[in-house]
């Protein structure tokens, strides 16, 4: 049996390197092809392109890749037409993956999509054409599932495996300890995992985080660096702001930052969910190119943006989208944190419950809806 997998970027890396393990239980002699990153890879999957080709985000960047982009989902397309597969997953990149399941299904190829794009969010009209590009979408939050239900496209939410990855109770010491670190006081730095992200945000960050160190001297940065290359972009950076002595820059190891941190600056996506799930009060910010952002904005059908806030329903960390991500605004945000201890705790309490509802064994239960679609066939 050959199933076909593509992850789109390491967020999607880290959620295949989870299912696959479950997946190849139930199929001891399946076959795992496709694009994905180093998680998927050591769960036994060929990727027959970098990751890294596929980790563009934003209209207009997306834009300057789109022959490339183009010219691999055609690669793949006629790969599987030719040999196919008995399915066919993809893992976020819905702008990628899901174009790429529509043009498989319609030769009879079974396609399940891991992790729902937000059309619950803006483009709601999009709903239509993913039920014409899947059999099964696995979605991770129990809000999404019920906007699919609500319209009759097969659905299973499974949770998200970093709840079921993240125990409860990291303590500060567990962190610093993990990293090798002595007593502290540090601030955690996630610019973001692509190199786009990194550009738009780490002179901020870095700024932000020099302002609070002038009301905050004991504090340092740690920052977790994606890849080889990010660290080099990212170390360049801190050079030019003079502040090597007091960032530490680490080759992965996010979570063990996090635990080892009193509080993050984090760029939006899954790292404001891991930041939660570890227990860690956050102050979110994005920001994308100009342009990008003036067409999702008018697009945009919710006000708030990050996972923790989306999950809570309400206004539970401070957000910073775009012009309103400035260092100034960023340090009195952290600031504010660190001189409100009750504030902290009644977060970190919310965050313990949400953590509990998203614990859902994720990955056993993904592979239990997959395994259940392939036996459809």
């Amino acid at each position: 049996m050959r199933i076909a997998v593509v992850a789109g970027e390491l967020s999607g890396d880290a959620l295949g390197g989870a299912l696959l393990p479950a997946l190849q239980q139930r199929f001891p002699q399946a076959r795992f092809e496709g694009i994905g990153g180093p998680r998927l890879q050591a769960a036994g999957l060929e990727s027959l392109f970098p990751l890294e080709k596929l980790s563009v985000m934003g209209l207009v960047e997306v834009l300057k890749h789109l022959p490339e982009l183009l010219s691999i989902r055609r690669a793949l397309v006629r790969r599987w037409l030719a040999e196919p597969p008995a399915l066919y997953l993809g893992i976020d990149a819905p702008d990628f993956t899901l174009p790429l399941a529509k043009r498989l299904r319609a030769h009879g190829i079974r396609t399940a999509h891991y992790v729902s794009p937000s059309v619950w969010a803006w483009r709601q009209g999009r709903v239509r054409g993913i039920a014409q590009s899947v059999d099964l979408m696995l979605t991770l939050f129990p809000f999404e599932a019920a906007f699919y239900a609500q319209h009759h496209v097969p659905v299973e939410c499974v949770g998200h495996p970093l709840a079921d990855e993240i125990p409860a109770g990291l303590t500060i010491a567990d962190g610093r300890a993990a990293l090798g670190l002595g007593a502290g006081r540090s601030l955690a730095l996630l610019p973001g995992s692509r190199a786009g992200e990194v550009g738009r945000h780490i002179d901020v960050f870095l700024a932000a985080f020099a302002r609070l160190h002038e009301r905050h001297p004991q504090l340092n940065a740690l920052l977790p660096c994606a890849t080889a290359a990010l660290r080099a972009q990212i170390a360049a950076r801190v050079t030019a702001a003079g502040l090597d002595a007091q960032v530490r820059l680490f080759d992965g190891h996010a979570r063990e930052v996090l635990a080892a941190s009193e509080l993050a600056l984090v760029a939006s996506g899954t790292a404001t969910l891991e930041t939660m799930l570890v227990g860690r009060p956050l102050v979110m910010a994005y920001r994308v190119a100009p342009l990008t952002y003036a067409i999702a904005k008018r697009l945009m059908k919710i006000d708030r943006f990050s996972l923790p806030n989306l999950l809570a329903g309400h206004d539970l960390v401070p957000e910073f989208i775009q012009d309103a991500a400035t260092p100034g605004a960023l340090a009195a945000a952290l600031d504010a944190w660190l001189r409100e201890p009750a504030r902290v705790q009644a977060a970190c309490t919310e965050f313990a419950g949400l953590h509990e509802r998203l614990r859902c064994n994720a990955g056993e239960r993904a592979a239990a809806a997959l395994a259940g679609l392939l036996r459809q066939a």
